[in-house]
């Protein structure tokens, strides 16, 4: 395209992921966690969505929280999905301090013009009762706040079912992640129509 002429057609949507080791394949082959799932799906319906995968095993929000400016200002992303506060929850870090973290990413998401996805996480049960049920409800508060989708839940339908987790069961094996997405996807796919 010559240099200074317009594109008669709009350039394709990105989605930001910014996520953990959830979402960074931590332990699996490359190409089977749901967000490489997700870019086959897409690909597969001739949605031209480009994906950014910004997870990194160990994230907690604070990280995310950090890392999120440089990204928005280079990817441009049209959808940022947020799944981020589990590292938070399993370190037993300040529920404030997390709910925080993760209103600021909203935030920034939004004043840089994207829409954003919610991922909630809930707690394993040796964790308490309060604090997992306090833990799981920042995604809800923070979606309603937003006007956000919400997943309530990525491991609905799996969390239950160890064969479906890696030894250190905390991490889904690669037979898990088809199902991540399934629990995704209704939330994420209104938002990459093509307009």
């Amino acid at each position: 395209m010559v240099s200074g002429m317009t594109n008669a057609y709009s350039a394709p949507k990105t989605l930001l992921v910014l996520g953990d080791s959830l979402s960074a394949e931590y332990g699996l082959a490359r190409g089977t966690g749901w967000v490489a799932l997700l870019e086959q799906r897409l690909q597969a319906q001739k949605n031209d969505t480009r994906i950014v995968n910004a997870s990194i095993s160990g994230e907690t929000t604070s990280g995310g929280r950090a890392r999120l400016p440089a990204l928005l200002a280079k990817h441009h992303p049209a959808v940022v999905l947020i799944e981020l506060g589990a590292n938070d929850g399993l370190r037993g870090l300040s529920l404030a301090a997390t709910e925080a973290n993760l209103r600021a990413m909203g935030d920034a998401s939004k004043k840089a013009g994207a829409q954003v996805v919610l991922v909630g996480m809930r707690m394993p049960p040796n964790y308490g009762r309060d604090y997992g049920d306090k833990f799981h409800a920042i995604y809800g508060k923070l979606a309603r706040e937003w006007k956000a989708p919400l997943v309530p839940f990525m491991f609905e339908g799996i969390a239950d079912q160890p064969q479906l987790f890696q030894a250190d069961r905390m991490h889904p094996n690669a037979q898990a992640h088809p199902a991540i997405l399934n629990n995704i996807w209704p939330q994420l796919a209104p938002l990459l129509k093509a307009k």
